[in-house]
């Protein structure tokens, strides 16, 4: 496959939502797994379950019937010649890679905005919950977060501001960019669940935003979302576990 091929096609908004779906999947049942651990901003667990009317049968049954609409899907991509399973595999490989260096490149940024000392504050690393919790958690942060704040928070002040209001298509991302990350890391603050406020853990945060809005509005959502999930892996479950 060209290059420019995969770049398109990773890109495109409707090929993205196919290909984080086995995520979406495996994270609602994880959540059932785990009995209820699930992401701050989880929109969908609780009216699936009402849905349903609490049986975790057709609980399951929903979500056989999404991946068979993924599969549905992809082969209709596919036989337009619009979409190469394949893609899957390196928008992986490729999310891994900015993953990896992902967390380097907050600190270095910090530092290089004379903000290091605020680093000696840490964020939480998984506490004292499983393996399995925590694998649980980074899909879920991968998946809903970047539902939220990147793919509809950001992607709305975009077109605001690109449509609505007439600025430069630059000049709204720029803003999207800067307002839906601040929000993103505010958040976390937010409700009796939230983290207790630290200037440190806020620009950290923030900084990641700003990383995922660039790698979203670059690379599109499906990268960002496995960019998310797999740092989120390797924070909170291989190096929270000292792997």
């Amino acid at each position: 496959m060209k290059l420019s091929t995969y770049h398109q096609q990773s890109r495109d908004t409707w090929h993205s939502l196919v290909l984080v779906m086995p995520l979406f999947v495996l994270y609602q049942i994880g959540v059932m797994w785990t009995g209820g651990v699930r992401n701050g901003v989880d929109f969908m667990t609780d009216m699936l379950w009402w849905a349903v009317g609490g049986e975790l049968t057709y609980y399951l049954g929903v979500h056989v019937g999404v991946l068979a609409l993924m599969v549905i899907a992809a082969l209709m991509l596919r036989n337009k010649e619009r979409l190469r399973l394949r893609v899957w595999p390196a928008v992986v490989a490729e999310s891994a890679v900015y993953a990896f260096f992902f967390g380097a490149a907050i600190v270095a940024i910090m530092d290089a905005l004379g903000l290091s000392a605020l680093l000696s504050v840490g964020l939480s690393v998984g506490g004292e919950a499983s393996v399995l919790d925590n694998l649980v958690l980074s899909a879920g942060a991968g998946l809903y977060e970047e539902l939220v704040f990147r793919l509809g928070l950001m992607g709305a002040m975009l077109w605001l501001g690109h449509r609505v209001v007439g600025w430069p298509r630059w000049w709204a991302a720029l803003w999207a960019v800067v307002l839906s990350s601040l929000i993103f890391s505010a958040v976390h603050h937010m409700g009796p669940l939230g983290e207790a406020f630290e200037l440190g853990v806020f620009v950290f945060r923030a900084i990641a935003g700003v990383l995922l809005a660039l790698i979203f509005y670059l690379r599109g959502f499906a990268v960002a979302v496995y960019t998310h999930a797999l740092y989120d892996v390797l924070v909170l479950v291989i190096l929270a576990s000292g792997g």
